[in-house]
């Protein structure tokens, strides 16, 4: 679309160079400094969106000025071809000539425009897991970026640097086992467990009665409880005895 426009608006801007009496030899340069002078600010323009207010000022007065030249240039070269030609067949006035000779020029400025946007627009997003690109597409991107073999190396082991210097994720276990049990809790659940080999108190069999009743123990807890249930089963022989 941009060198349609171009080529439209081309053929106006000479044949106004010719009417200025430029020489016949030069006059294709004219329409290229107007016209090529809009795609090079308007490129300029984006390059300086991040630079202070004074210089984007200066380089857009430039450009407004070069489109406005050429619709201007566009514009009187029709009127004025209208204004000569003998009125046969469809004739339009002055003013619609006018509108329809400057959509080349504004149709040049907005096709490389949007040309140029699309042309900095990131061709894809990096895949983040909180705020951060992952390992995996890192390395994938810097793999194929590479081309020597100790640059590969010095990615690769680089890459193995961030996993180990990332803190890998506490595993708890506290979450899926419940609220602890007191040590009355566990005395009262620890005399429903059976008991172990020799007719002694079981450790495992204590912790495992006490899991079932969805509570959690500590293990320097759960020896106690063994060590007062085994005392308690002494006693009891003791006395039967």
């Amino acid at each position: 679309m941009a060198v349609a426009a171009f080529a439209l608006s081309y053929d106006a801007l000479r044949q106004m160079a010719a009417a200025s009496h430029i020489h016949p030899a030069l006059t294709y340069a004219f329409p290229l400094v107007i016209d090529g002078f809009i795609a090079i600010g308007i490129g300029a323009l984006l390059v300086l969106r991040t630079a202070p207010i004074g210089p984007r000022l200066y380089v857009a007065a430039l450009v407004g000025t070069a489109t406005a030249t050429s619709i201007w240039a566009n514009v009187l070269h029709a009127v004025r071809l209208n204004q000569q030609a003998p009125r046969t067949g469809l004739a339009l006035d002055d003013i619609t000539v006018g509108i329809i000779s400057a959509i080349a020029p504004l149709a040049l400025a907005g096709a490389v425009h949007l040309y140029l946007l699309v042309q900095r627009r990131p061709t894809h997003m990096g895949s983040r897991e909180g705020g951060r690109p992952s390992t995996m597409h890192v390395a994938s991107e810097r793999g194929s970026a590479t081309t020597s073999g100790s640059a590969s190396e010095a990615d690769v082991a680089q890459v193995q640097a961030e996993q180990v210097a990332r803190p890998a994720k506490p595993q708890s276990t506290q979450r899926d086992r419940g609220p602890s049990a007191t040590f009355e809790q566990a005395i009262e659940i620890g005399r429903t467990a059976p008991l172990g080999r020799g007719g002694r108190v079981s450790r495992r069999h204590i912790e495992q009665a006490i899991r079932n009743k969805g509570l959690g123990v500590g293990r320097k807890r759960l020896d106690e409880v063994k060590e007062s249930l085994q005392t308690e089963l002494d006693q009891a022989q003791t006395v039967t005895a």
